[in-house]
């Protein structure tokens, strides 16, 4: 069972209502607000099921925060259904406010029960702020909160790119957090059951570069994005 004091409740709570703002006061050097990277996450989330033939019409949202995905996960995803879980009641609140009018359920961590009935779990940039030792129970979470079958897409921040960490550097909630290895994350996933399907890196490129961000995919397997996700499934 995850507990709250896997992290710290009080200082999420803290950053609930200035959380855009201090991701913004991190992101501003790229050219692009938090709203471009979400949605290209989930373009490039949904390209990769595409390419795998799968549909997912519900979805857990790990550490969904804010709920800043969640009209996206219908938007560009299709989805049929969305439950967000966090430790922070204070951003679930917020969360709860800003959802669409749609199938979407936001809850504790604690208080959801995994049931193996999910097709997706997302989470993004979420594992960083949890301790190491306990990285492999939230991990364990979502592969019981997936059917048989079930995809999950983790996006972390890239340690191999000096840009990421100086924009971490630059968010008051990111300051302290633990970066996730790519390597060390495809070893988590496939010790609590998971089949790791393929990792791909993404955001090299600011705004004022732009013109040269077709050049971004061919080198996606490459360290140098920003950002990397990782996809894997459960049998």
């Amino acid at each position: 069972m995850i507990s709250n004091e896997q992290v710290n409740v009080s200082e999420f709570d803290r950053f609930a209502e200035s959380y855009e703002a201090d991701l913004q006061q991190g992101l501003s050097l790229s050219g692009e607000d938090g709203e471009f990277f979400a949605q290209k996450r989930m373009m490039y989330l949904h390209s990769c099921l595409e390419s795998l033939g799968i549909t997912a019409t519900s979805v857990l949202d790990f550490g969904c925060g804010t709920g800043g995905s969640t009209s996206l996960f219908f938007d560009l995803l299709g989805v049929n259904s969305v439950l967000g879980v966090d430790i922070s009641e204070q951003s679930l609140q917020i969360a709860r406010q800003r959802a669409p009018h749609r199938d979407t359920n936001f809850e504790l961590t604690t208080s959801f029960t995994p049931a193996s009935d999910k097709d997706l779990a997302f989470c993004n940039g979420v594992l960083h702020h949890i301790p190491l030792a306990d990285r492999l129970e939230s991990l364990d979470y979502m592969f019981r909160s997936l059917r048989s079958g079930g995809v999950i897409a983790c996006w972390e921040n890239n340690p191999y790119s000096p840009a990421a960490r100086y924009v971490m550097s630059r968010i008051p909630f990111d300051r302290d957090a633990i970066m996730v290895w790519p390597s060390n994350l495809r070893s988590m996933l496939k010790q609590v059951g998971f089949q790791i399907v393929r990792t791909d890196y993404h955001f090299i490129f600011p705004r004022c570069l732009r013109l040269l961000r077709p050049l971004e995919t061919p080198v996606a397997k490459m360290p140098f994005g920003a950002q990397y996700q990782v996809l894997a499934i459960r049998p």
